[in-house]
């Protein structure tokens, strides 16, 4: 019987084991969880350590809440050979293992991909590190941020003039999570042919640096190195963000000719279009400073009440740059079910990020929120690992694994 609550998602009837810790690694053990695959996360007993990060309330951490979702929790002390076996008991009933630690680690304990691969041919291996299973740089230490800094990503990210500052999310973790998702369903759907799994070499630096996609040719035919342009994208105007007089910010695209049109007629100066700085998308991109400070005039005169709904109801893209409050009382985010609320023990009700993308036959689901170290370690066991009770015991008293709480009903069968 299997640990997690019966599923329809797509991925329903898969087993992940989720090795990884921090932020990558448990982002895409989250992906899986969300569309339906059991998910069991391994920690060891002080627990993962974004337990420790981000805000907290009743002494638990909001971000765990959420990204630790819909996963049941073992805690295993990896560094122990009696831990180690235990992940090798467990592998034969395993579809998929996510891992994030330093190239070298897993083969070190014996439990590389060719050793588990010798236990179960089919297992995908999820393999998540900074610069990659290979390459010069592939032993070094690689958290997100660092490894976001050598892809180029950072260096195009803020103000020209300014130090390129890191967006307030663990945002190559992110890119990196979905990357390795991604691959671990294409390793999947090829072992449906093949009837072998593979091994997917995830590096952050790796991911980071595919984002660059239009900067790399531009390198490679034209010597340009991209730079930092602010909110601005360079050679369109007007596309970038303007000040309301309330002091709120709007980004307004009009990135071609017919937006543009529909934009001046909103704004009253319809002349702009014979004005020959302005007459088409070049011209404009050539001449981006007075475009700009013309449209910057009017939405400087105006509240965003009036400018927001003037520019969308013309039919040129824009939005105010929206807050946390701002999504909160949003429609849109309501109808699209982006806010799902669920209830924790000791928090109460939590609101977390719905699921994306929508499928519209078999759609994924929030389970529950994410739970204690330990919580499962005794159900996971017996189910995969086929523990009796005693097994559990044993271990548990030895140190091996925490199980919380181990006396909580049958879990396996007795000795």
């Amino acid at each position: 019987m299997s640990t997690q609550s019966a599923s329809t998602g797509p991925l329903a009837g898969y087993r992940v084991l989720e090795l990884g810790s921090t932020i990558a690694g448990p982002f895409c053990g989250r992906l899986f969880a969300d569309f339906g695959a059991d998910v069991a996360k391994v920690e060891a007993a002080a627990g993962d350590v974004v337990r420790s990060m981000g805000r907290r309330a009743e002494g638990k951490s909001l971000w765990a809440a959420s990204i630790l979702r819909g996963k049941t929790n073992i805690s295993i002390d990896l560094r122990t050979e009696a831990g180690q076996d235990l992940v090798r008991k467990m592998v034969s009933n395993i579809d998929v293992v996510i891992e994030n630690f330093r190239p070298g680690t897993l083969e070190r304990w014996g439990l590389g991909y060719d050793d588990l691969a010798r236990i179960n041919p089919g297992l995908v291996m999820v393999r998540i590190s900074g610069f990659g299973q290979s390459g010069p740089y592939s032993e070094r230490a690689g958290y997100g941020i660092t490894t976001e800094a050598t892809s180029g990503l950072r260096e195009i990210i803020g103000e020209e003039d300014r130090p390129p500052p890191r967006v307030n999310i663990p945002l190559t973790d992110y890119i990196t999570g979905t990357y390795a998702a991604f691959g671990a369903v294409m390793a999947l759907l090829a072992r449906e042919r093949t009837g072998r799994g593979q091994v997917v070499d995830t590096a952050l630096y790796e991911c980071a640096f595919s984002f660059l996609e239009h900067h790399i040719p531009n390198y490679s035919v034209l010597g340009e190195v991209a730079k930092r342009a602010g909110s601005r994208q360079p050679g369109t105007a007007p596309n970038t963000l303007f000040k309301t007089r309330d002091g709120r910010y709007i980004q307004i695209a009009a990135g071609n000719d017919a937006t543009f049109r529909r934009l001046v007629e909103v704004i009253g100066q319809p002349e702009l279009l014979d004005d020959p700085r302005f007459v088409d998308n070049i011209s404009r991109g050539e001449n981006i400073d007075a475009c700009e400070a013309i449209v910057a005039e009017w939405v400087g005169a105006r509240d965003l009440a009036e400018v927001e709904p003037a520019i969308i109801e013309a039919g040129v893209p824009a939005s105010r740059i929206f807050n946390m409050q701002d999504i909160f009382a949003d429609p849109h985010f309501a109808a699209r079910d982006m806010l799902v609320e669920r209830e924790d023990e000791d928090l109460g009700t939590v609101t977390v990020a719905g699921i994306a993308p929508k499928l519209s036959d078999t759609p994924g689901q929030v389970g529950w929120l994410g739970r204690d170290t330990g919580a499962d370690t005794a159900a996971v066991l017996a189910d995969w690992a086929g523990l009796s009770d005693n097994d559990i015991a044993g271990l548990a008293a030895d140190g091996i694994i925490y199980a919380k709480p181990i006396e909580a009903g049958k879990t396996g069968t007795d000795d």
